[in-house]
């Protein structure tokens, strides 16, 4: 593995973030953050590339007023306070508006994103949400296709023992029996040539093995959108399977420029026809 692939060094993130490596130390003696990935050849710290950003996080929040106890906890608290992807999604981004789907019309979206992605995506950073590792097997063989060309390709489910880490394969992340992505259907592909992201919760009270279950489901190809949600991804992978990133590639931490004003208008268009052919099933 290349030294740019490497998880990074408590001097690295000193240097990305601009924060002296001292006070990251007084920050983990404090306030267990940033959170370290201890090595086993000399228990070295290193450090995700997410902690990148969630130092900044920090910084940006102090700056804003917040003290220094209040601003790591928000930070901490985000993504993983919920453990939601569509949640934390619909409070970042109000505008997309959540529509009832039915299970065989999530399917069709989410094979057209997987198919475009293993078609046309350079080097994409892959997350799927399947709840239940019955419901992954349909679409393993789907999954080995796209962790073969993609920069990391990430499944989560209830898998009683995920498999090992191995380059090419699918990284299989456990979720405990109370994660809210239990009842979350995620799919994102972030690349800068195909973003595209769907996600759905699961409506209460229904049947987990019925074929006809109803879903709240959003969507979008807007690459903030999708940037954020594949953050998201990454940081529940960083909570349920810490060790994942110890093969992953860096993954992307620049901000993506949005989506134009006619990429909305066609996916309002799109949210409207994919509703009519869902009713009409």
């Amino acid at each position: 593995m290349s030294t740019s692939h490497a998880p990074l060094t408590i001097g690295e993130l000193a240097r990305r973030t601009g924060v002296p490596t001292t006070t990251l130390r007084s920050w983990e003696s404090r306030y267990g953050f940033p959170r370290p990935v201890r090595q086993a050849d000399g228990g070295h710290r290193r450090y995700a590339e997410s902690e990148v950003r969630a130092v900044l996080d920090v910084l940006e929040r102090r700056s804003s007023g917040l003290s220094l106890p209040a601003a790591v906890q928000r930070v901490v608290d985000g993504p993983a306070r919920s453990g939601s992807v569509f949640a934390e999604i619909r409070r970042r981004h109000p505008v997309l508006a959540p529509q009832v789907l039915t299970r065989p019309t999530l399917v069709a979206m989410s094979w057209a994103i997987e198919d475009e992605c293993c078609a046309r995506a350079a080097e994409p950073l892959l997350f799927g949400g399947f709840q239940r590792e019955t419901f992954l097997r349909g679409s393993h063989d789907r999954w080995r296709e796209l962790a073969r060309t993609a920069r990391h390709a990430v499944v989560f489910a209830d898998f009683a023992d995920p498999a090992p880490l191995e380059p090419g394969e699918p990284v299989e992340v456990a979720l405990p029996r109370d994660a809210q992505l239990n009842r979350e259907w995620l799919v994102i592909c972030d690349s800068p040539d195909l973003p595209a992201f769907l996600t759905a919760v699961e409506r209460p009270g229904q049947d987990a093995f019925s074929a006809d279950r109803r879903f709240e489901a959003m969507w979008s190809v807007d690459p903030v959108v999708v940037r954020d949600a594949s953050r998201l991804a990454a940081a529940l992978a960083d909570r349920y399977r810490p060790d994942w990133r110890q093969r992953a590639p860096d993954l992307p931490d620049a901000d993506p420029v949005a989506g134009s004003a006619d990429l909305h208008r066609a996916s309002a268009l799109f949210d409207r026809m994919v509703g009519y052919l869902d009713a009409a099933r």
